[in-house]
């Protein structure tokens, strides 16, 4: 009978009650059961925001239409305002408590406002918030030489920017410098940034505008669920090596890639795939690039970089997003030898590097090492993957469960066999869940891709309250 009526109160049209009840009821931790599937409660959580006072979800959507681009969109039908947000939830203008498992694009590592980068950011912004670096301030060394302490072999001389995009425009120039050549080779599906270089490199149409892109080529991507050649990584390189052969003059600048495409749906790349292409690229006199912007600082949980997965050591490594926890920071690492082909000319970015975003960087690798984040994303991680693996056994509307740590995709198929994208169906699943207080993404080609990237202090509770409500979401179906 309880079952029945929190149907009623969730799905009926006819229910003396709107979504809104159900909504409340998970707010208000109520362990109910329906045909076998658990509605969702809210873990608890010890923090109230203080009352917002602000403009209205309608008033700044308005000012938003008027004021600015019309490129810029938004999730849900009815999009969210958020006011407030700490370690892993977020609230909106309501003060009504929502499970981020977004990460804000992957970003968020430490956790929404964590107390300790605050202080470092604070603190700093009271002191000085920008100079240059024409000067000397020891908060932009003392970062570059922690994060030089996190990377492997002769990476240790850090260019700071301001974003990823950036990051990897640097990279690729970095690379046609050093080796004199200009192609640049990577991999279908891919997404590197939306600067001119970068926009080249990536290679999904959705992302690409019509200017002219030289010197780029991509390769087949090594997907191993939708890929040619299954999980045979080896297979998947060929293609490289044939670019250099038929499309080059038999040298190149670079190959880069990500470790695991994040806007592309979080697909992780086959077995032996990095080895053997980074062989070929090295013998064509090229440098490889390993994109770590979504996939570094930990979030994989069984490396602290992507790319360590396949057992490479790349050339130079780009990285954003969870470096900073939300703060605009950006780097690119290489060894001592390729940074000098930098110094040619000058090169100069008046933001990349400032003491703000530097501090808040130094405070993020703090707090990483000590709350044993990525073993936290490694434990939670694989628990979360289990539980939405076992969702994949229910639901024929799930047709692949993929990634590592805190970087999930749980791809949506309305046919298995053809695996035929469910673009409408993951829009309703989306609102449903956003509806019951759980906010994740989407993501992939066809955007028929959840992707799953909370901050690194997720708990085996929150898997437990997203997989629920995306459970009784599909039930629903």
């Amino acid at each position: 009978m309880l079952g029945f009526i929190a149907r009623r109160l969730f799905w009926g049209r006819k229910s003396f009650c709107t979504q809104r009840c159900f909504s409340q009821l998970a707010q208000k931790k109520v362990s109910l059961q329906e045909d076998g599937v658990v509605i969702p409660k809210m873990p608890p959580f010890d923090y109230s925001p203080p009352a917002y006072t602000g403009p209205t979800a309608d008033e700044i959507l308005a000012k938003r239409k008027n004021y600015l681009s019309p490129s810029i969109l938004h999730f849900y039908k009815t999009p969210l305002n958020l006011v407030d947000g700490k370690m892993q939830y977020l609230f909106d203008e309501n003060g009504r408590r929502y499970l981020d498992g977004f990460g804000g694009i992957a970003t968020v590592s430490c956790g929404h406002c964590h107390p300790e980068v605050v202080e470092a950011i604070v603190n700093q912004t009271k002191r000085l918030q920008h100079s240059t670096v024409l000067y000397l301030n020891h908060v932009i060394a003392d970062f570059a030489e922690a994060l030089a302490s996190k990377l492997p072999g002769n990476l240790k001389v850090v260019f700071f920017t301001n974003s990823g995009t950036e990051a990897n425009e640097l990279a690729m120039l970095i690379a046609k410098l050093y080796t004199g050549n200009h192609d640049i080779i990577s991999v279908r599906n891919s997404y590197h940034g939306n600067a001119a270089g970068t926009m080249g490199a990536t290679a999904q149409s959705i992302w690409k505008f019509n200017v002219i892109q030289s010197g780029i080529h991509h390769a087949v991507n090594p997907d191993p669920y939708r890929g040619i050649f299954g999980s045979d990584g080896e297979k998947y390189a060929k293609d490289v090596q044939e670019i250099i052969d038929f499309g080059t003059s038999g040298s190149v600048a670079a190959f880069i890639s990500e470790a695991i495409q994040g806007v592309g749906g979080i697909v992780e790349m086959a077995p032996g795939y990095l080895p053997a292409v980074y062989e070929s690229i090295r013998k064509a006199g090229g440098l490889c690039i390993a994109d770590e912007v979504q996939a570094g600082f930990g979030r994989t949980g069984n490396h602290f970089w992507g790319f360590e997965d396949q057992g490479v050591v790349p050339d130079i490594v780009t990285m954003a997003k969870g470096i900073g926890n939300g703060i605009p920071l950006g780097a690119v690492v290489t060894t001592p030898e390729i940074a000098e082909a930098l110094t040619r000319r000058s090169y100069f970015n008046t933001f990349g590097g400032n003491p703000v975003c530097t501090a808040a960087g130094l405070a993020v690798l703090r707090v990483i090492e000590k709350a044993k984040l990525q073993e936290n994303a490694f434990v939670v991680g694989s628990y979360l993957k289990e539980r939405l693996t076992a969702l994949q056994d229910k639901y024929e509307l799930i047709g692949d469960v993929r990634g590592r740590g805190f970087m999930l995709g749980v791809e949506l198929v309305t046919d298995r066999q053809l695996k035929k994208p469910a673009k409408a169906e993951i829009l309703h699943v989306m609102d449903q869940m956003k509806e019951m207080g759980v906010l994740i993404g989407k993501g992939g080609f066809y955007g028929n891709v959840f992707r799953i990237t909370p901050p690194l202090c997720f708990t085996k509770e929150d898997a437990d309250f997203l997989v629920s409500a995306m459970d009784l979401s599909m039930s629903k179906m």
